[in-house]
C-alpha cells in the first residue's frame, strides 16, 4: 500500500497557528480569502481520511455549523472515551503511539491521510512521517500562540515545489519532504 501524510493548515506570518487563547480570529483578518478558490477542495480530493488532535476536534466540534468533513476522521487521544452527538458515525477515536495508529487506520483501507493539529503535525514530524505540507501564510504578527512547529532532534528537509499568492496578500508554499538515501562511503 502506497501511503502518504499531508498537513493544509494555515499560520501568521510569526508561524502561529493560533492565538495565545487557542483562537483562530487571525484567519479572518483577509475574510475575501474564504471566496477565492485556496485549493482546499483540490487537497481534500486527494486525501481518504483525517487524523486529527483531539483539541483540533474540539474545535471543530465548537464550530456553529454541520459536520465539515465528508471523509472518516480519526482522533488521537488518550482522555476521550466518547464522541460528542455531532460525531458519532463520522469520527472514530484512537490512541497509541503512532505506529499502531497509522496500522490501525491503513488497515481500514485508509493510505492518503490529512494529518491536521498543531500538536499532532508536531508528533508526526518528531516521528518523521509528514510527505508533505501546504502552509498558508496570513500576513499578521501574533506575537505568541499556539506554533506549528515544535523542538525535534534531527532537521528535516522539505523542497518547496509550488508557490501561490493570493489577493496579492497571502503567500501558499507546497513542500515536499526530501528523504535522503545514505550512501556507505568506499575507503
Amino acid at each position: 500500500m502506497n501511503t502518504s501524510n499531508r498537513v493544509f493548515i494555515a499560520t501568521s506570518l510569526d508561524g502561529f497557528i493560533a492565538d495565545s487563547t487557542g483562537k483562530l480570529d487571525f484567519l479572518d483578518t483577509f475574510p475575501e480569502i474564504n471566496q477565492i478558490d485556496s485549493g482546499y477542495g483540490a487537497f481534500m480530493a486527494e486525501v481518504d481520511a483525517l487524523v486529527m488532535g483531539r483539541t483540533t476536534f474540539e474545535t471543530v466540534c465548537g464550530f456553529d455549523m454541520d459536520w465539515p468533513y465528508q471523509k472518516p476522521v480519526f482522533v488521537l487521544s488518550h482522555t476521550l472515551t466518547e464522541l460528542p452527538e455531532k460525531a458519532k458515525g463520522k469520527a472514530e477515536l484512537v490512541s497509541g503511539n503512532l505506529a499502531e495508529i497509522l496500522e490501525t487506520i491503513h488497515g481500514k483501507g485508509y493510505s492518503k491521510l490529512y494529518i491536521d493539529g498543531g500538536k499532532t503535525i508536531q508528533r508526526f514530524l518528531k516521528e518523521d512521517l509528514i510527505d508533505e505540507m501546504i502552509i498558508t501564510v496570513i500576513p499578521v504578527l501574533l506575537g505568541s500562540g499556539i506554533p506549528l512547529f515544535g523542538p525535534f532532534q534531527n532537521p528535516l528537509i522539505f523542497e518547496c515545489k509550488e508557490t501561490k499568492l493570493f489577493l496579492d496578500k497571502i503567500v501558499q508554499n507546497r513542500f515536499v519532504r526530501q528523504k535522503t538515501q545514505v550512501t556507505p562511503s568506499i575507503i
